[in-house]
């Protein structure tokens, strides 16, 4: 699948160390079991949008402003993972020599699972903290109206144990790409994960694809809907993450993130991301970090377990275990990717047979 995907980048003309970038970032979502930005999402939020003209393929990055901490960056509507890959090289190698690091992006598009950025940094030993903006769809606190994106928060340590801490998530309880695969596996969308105009939940996973885009439905934030579950606290770190990634680089913010220009024309989204690194070294050292994080790490999944459950997990453990399991078998395709994979294939005439036809 990896060399399909170079390959399948590269024939839409994205340059082919670029493609192994992309190729990457999409399989290690699959990897990990988050199926939502994996394959899941190759044709419609990348190719499609390369066709379209509102993705370029090949990526200038400009470097608008740097000094010894700081960078902000210009993608030029390039592979926001292209752009995000060469950001967060930038950022640990300013915490490699200073202790800390931050490179702010702007004028990106889609970054994929933002879980690799802050992997980045723990592969090198050090912690890793990055956010993104996109498209509207979250509704503020009392509202009903799309206004956030999903905007997530990711954090990640490095441990003294086989995985990392890996904190991914969005600030809204699901994220559109969540949704696209329940509308592709035939699901409804669990109620409370999104709210109509009338301020009632929806739960028809097509329609509410339909709605999100025409801006007549939008997700909730953590919390949910209404102040009774704390929806307050999800919205106010979608904000922090909206304001961070517009605000450090002067991008474009809530309703300017769409692909639509005033004249009904599609237009590139002009998304912004941050990535900040530490080392721990800098501090008393990554061993006794480590050490001190695994320690917290055990201490919690060796806590009392409730009534009926088997373990308790840790962020990134469940994922981890899921990598180990598919990091040599592969990963399983549905059937909706697997006639995007063949569209794609016989569309650039690739000479490549998968898994899945062999049945």
């Amino acid at each position: 699948m990896n060399d399909f995907l170079i390959d399948a980048f590269k024939g839409y003309g994205v340059p082919e160390a670029d493609a192994a970038i992309c190729a990457d970032v999409l399989l290690e979502s699959d990897r990990r079991g988050i199926e939502s930005h994996g394959c899941n999402r190759f044709k419609p939020i990348y190719i499609d949008r390369i066709k379209a003209g509102i993705q370029s393929p090949a990526t200038r990055i400009d470097i608008i402003k740097e000094g010894p901490t700081t960078a902000v960056l210009d993608a030029n509507d390039g592979m926001g993972m292209v752009a995000s890959h060469k950001a967060m090289e930038m950022a640990i190698d300013k915490a490699k020599t200073y202790g800390l690091g931050m490179v702010a992006v702007r004028n990106s598009t889609h970054y994929g699972i933002a879980g690799y950025w802050a992997g980045m940094a723990t592969k090198a030993g050090m912690i890793g903290i990055t956010g993104t903006n996109a498209r509207p769809s979250i509704a503020p606190t009392f509202g009903v109206e799309n206004m956030l994106g999903t905007n997530p928060l990711t954090v990640g340590f490095p441990t003294d144990e086989d995985f990392p801490f890996m904190l991914d998530c969005a600030t809204s309880i699901t994220q559109r790409g969540k949704i696209e695969y329940y509308a592709r596996s035939g699901k409804d969308t669990p109620a409370g994960m999104v709210i109509g105009r009338d301020g009632k939940a929806m739960t028809d996973s097509d329609q509410i694809l339909i709605d999100l885009t025409e801006g007549k439905a939008a997700l909730t934030p953590l919390g949910g809907i209404g102040e009774e579950l704390a929806g307050y606290k999800g919205y106010g770190y979608a904000t922090v993450i909206e304001v961070l990634s517009a605000a450090l680089q002067a991008g474009s913010f809530l309703k300017m993130l769409t692909d639509k220009a005033e004249d009904g024309s599609k237009k590139p989204y002009h998304l912004g991301h941050f990535f900040l690194v530490i080392d721990p070294e800098a501090f008393l050292g990554l061993d006794s970090f480590k050490k001190t994080c695994g320690d917290i790490l055990r201490a919690l999944r060796a806590s009392q377990k409730a009534p009926g459950e088997a373990r308790i997990y840790t962020a990134g453990e469940k994922e981890y275990l899921v990598w180990l399991e598919r990091k040599d078998k592969g990963v399983p395709v549905g059937e909706a990717v697997q006639k995007e994979l063949l569209a794609v294939r016989d569309e650039l005439r690739l000479p490549y047979v998968f898994p899945f036809e062999e049945k």
